[in-house]
């Protein structure tokens, strides 16, 4: 099953109009509004998909997107000049970088590439914090994608409720299922990888972020 990227699905929403309605809440225009969008989404993913390497935060980013009403800043135009829209940017932006000095920096790397000033930016930052929170959710909510990320929030605690401790291990019990489990978790991992990809390269980790984050912990020593 093909799956579109992140790029793709936030320029795809609300038929292709999703990327002007936001850019024009700061003056923007339809090509600029591509671009600024272009330029953060890429640390974004990063930050989404480095969450993903551990159990916990695997399993806390599929809960908020499947529990969650993230869909609404991919579904409603005029949601972009509301007060919560921006709130729950900054909240998410808060769990995925840790610091507004590096939502900064990712807004300045990303004025260098876009040639859109980094106020602008770092203003559009959390909205666009919230279309890619708004497009996993729409896209993890289908029923077929849904069911084959499902090994993903409960295959861990399955595997460890069978029996998979020292003495399984000894008796041998529980190798087959075990099995299944990571099969499973490898193409559910699969499958989320290629919707955190920014821009359908094949890699959703981004010197942006990397950049930013080493920016980050050098001014505090």
């Amino acid at each position: 099953m093909s799956t579109k990227n992140l790029l793709d699905m936030i320029m795809g929403a609300q038929s292709g109009n999703a990327a002007n309605n936001m850019g024009s809440q700061f003056g923007l225009n339809p090509q600029q509004s591509q671009s600024a969008i272009a330029a953060l989404l890429p640390a974004i993913s990063s930050a989404l998909k480095q969450n993903t390497q551990s159990p916990q935060g695997l399993q806390g980013l599929l809960g908020a997107l499947q529990g969650g009403r993230h869909e609404q800043y991919v579904e409603k135009a005029d949601i972009f000049g509301r007060p919560e829209a921006r709130n729950e940017g900054n909240a998410i932006l808060g769990h995925l970088f840790g610091s507004k000095e590096v939502s900064r920096a990712v807004a300045g790397h990303a004025s260098e590439q876009s040639g859109i000033g980094s106020d602008i930016l770092k203003k559009m930052l959390p909205l666009v914090a919230t279309m890619a929170m708004g497009s996993l959710g729409k896209q993890t909510r289908e029923p077929s994608m849904a069911q084959q990320l499902a090994g993903l929030a409960l295959g861990g605690g399955q595997q460890q409720s069978s029996g998979g401790g020292l003495l399984g291990a000894l008796l041998g019990g529980n190798k087959r299922r075990t099995r299944g489990y990571e099969q499973q978790r490898k193409q559910g991992m699969g499958i989320l990888g290629n919707l955190l990809d920014a821009d359908g390269d094949g890699s959703s980790m981004d010197d942006v972020l990397g950049m930013a984050m080493k920016q980050m912990m050098g001014g505090r020593r």
